[in-house]
């Protein structure tokens, strides 16, 4: 199999076992389904669930942003507008008409505490990534650090807010908002 089509195989794989998985925590909850169940729904081994995912809280806060390479990071994140970049793909993620979209996955952060803490140690290591292309940008070290968790986790919050208040509203205003005070840093 070429790399291209492996490639999109794993993320289909990947998209369609986060469906199932989703599918069965909405209609029996997070602890009433197992990796077992989730991969025969999917129709894949557990061990590839396991493989992608490592947990149940893993397969919920997984996204493309964790696959990305450090050279596809820099092609998302820009450096001196990372507010902005972020926005714009909040933006094209955004939850289309024909479906519940990939902002149902974003309730169990809150939902479930176990979830929650995955999605801190998933928003941590996204920051982490992001420090460097801070510097680069022009930011010391420290200041690299301080402003990639205040975007990453100032992004969770803006998400949790968006729970807190029923879901009903798109994402991106509650991100845009959240996120309005950390542009004057690139301003």
């Amino acid at each position: 199999m070429a790399t291209g089509l492996r490639e999109r195989w794993r993320r289909e794989a990947r998209r369609t076992i986060q469906e199932r998985a989703l599918d069965l925590f909405d209609e029996r909850g997070f602890d009433g389904v197992t990796i077992e169940e989730i991969a025969a729904a999917a129709e894949v081994s557990a061990s590839s669930v396991y493989r992608f995912f490592g947990t149940k809280e893993g397969l919920i806060v997984a996204d493309e942003f964790d696959t990305l390479s450090q050279e596809g990071l820099e092609e998302v994140v820009d450096a001196r507008d990372p507010v902005g970049s972020l926005l714009r793909a909040v933006f094209a993620y955004e939850t289309p008409d024909d479906g519940p979209g990939p902002w149902r996955r974003v309730r169990w952060f809150f939902k479930e505490p176990s979830v929650r803490m995955a999605a801190c140690a998933a928003f941590d290591r996204a920051s982490q990534r992001i420090v460097p292309l801070l510097v680069k940008g022009g930011l010391s070290a420290t200041q690299a650090r301080v402003a990639a968790n205040a975007l990453a986790f100032g992004y969770f919050g803006a998400l949790e807010q968006w729970y807190l208040d029923g879901g009903d509203q798109p994402i991106a205003t509650y991100v845009e908002e959240g996120l309005a005070p950390l542009r004057r840093i690139w301003a």
